[in-house]
């Protein structure tokens, strides 16, 4: 058996890996006693735990130009990420999701969101991974019944298992700021439509499918191994490229692969990566 131990923090898809080897010890393995293995191997189980409980809840801070409004898409197809599988709703109307709810706040409070704005922690507003920024969105929790309208600003959450991140104003109105995560259904409105007096109007998009999107497989905190392991999928795979976002005072560079024309195709794309061993990839808009 070799064991191979590495430094440094990738994170692949949702599962964090360690990267940058710093050597392999073979011989070392076989002439260590069973309870030196056991103590070992406990230690490394550990402390992956601990590493992939941490720093997991990423946020892109780079500002982008707010009006560009190309990128649509809806999330019909059902997909799996990390054994987990998500089932989104079909609609004739444009975009349903199921799934899970997290929430942001003072951490980010005052920081650039994906289309330049300023976040604002008591706004009402959220981030998706590909729905058009801009877009208004109704989220309404599964457990209670509470709905709110918010307006997508921002990209993330970077999480697999997660649909959206609400605003903490937002997540305390759908009353779920206790619980930190929650079971909801997200329904896309479209653009708010000005109108003097009466209800609230939206304009859908064109199309929920259509737009620029990748997958995300990795996030690295060392930028040498993000732009080497970029390099390698561009050489197999035909692109890829490196996102570069500051996390919580860290600068992390996210490792996206493909283009694609669509969600629908992204989508495909996504399963065929799983296939191929890429486990907790997702899509991602290229904005």
């Amino acid at each position: 058996m070799c064991t191979e131990y590495f430094t440094g923090t990738a994170i692949r898809g949702t599962t964090r890996e360690n990267n940058s080897r710093s050597g392999k010890y073979c011989s070392n393995w076989h002439s260590m006693t069973i309870q030196t293995r056991t103590i070992l191997l406990s230690s490394v189980a550990l402390f992956t735990l601990l590493a992939t409980g941490c720093a997991s809840h990423q946020r892109a801070y780079s500002p982008q130009d707010p009006t560009a409004s190309s990128r649509q898409k809806p999330g019909q197809k059902p997909y799996t990420i990390a054994g987990k599988r998500y089932e989104p709703l079909s609609s004739h109307e444009g975009f349903v999701q199921e799934g899970i709810a997290s929430s942001y706040g003072l951490d980010f409070h005052g920081r650039k969101t994906s289309n330049g704005e300023t976040f604002d922690m008591n706004a009402m507003t959220a981030a998706h991974k590909t729905l058009p920024l801009g877009v208004y969105v109704k989220v309404r929790h599964k457990r209670n019944g509470r709905e709110i309208v918010v307006r997508i600003n921002d990209r993330g959450p970077f999480v697999g298992d997660r649909i959206i991140d609400l605003s903490e104003g937002a997540a305390r109105k759908l009353d779920m700021i206790q619980e930190g995560l929650a079971p909801v259904t997200v329904v896309a409105l479209g653009y708010k439509v000005d109108r003097t007096g009466g209800e609230a109007e939206y304009r859908a998009p064109v199309s929920y499918d259509s737009g620029r999107f990748a997958l995300q497989v990795a996030a690295y905190k060392n930028r040498t191994n993000a732009y080497r392991y970029a390099d390698e999928l561009k050489t197999k795979y035909g692109a890829a490229d490196v996102q570069e976002a500051m996390v919580k005072g860290s600068m992390f560079y996210r490792v996206r692969v493909g283009r694609y024309p669509s969600l629908h195709t992204a989508q495909t794309g996504q399963e065929q990566f799983e296939k191929k061993g890429f486990t907790g990839n997702f899509v991602v808009a290229v904005d």
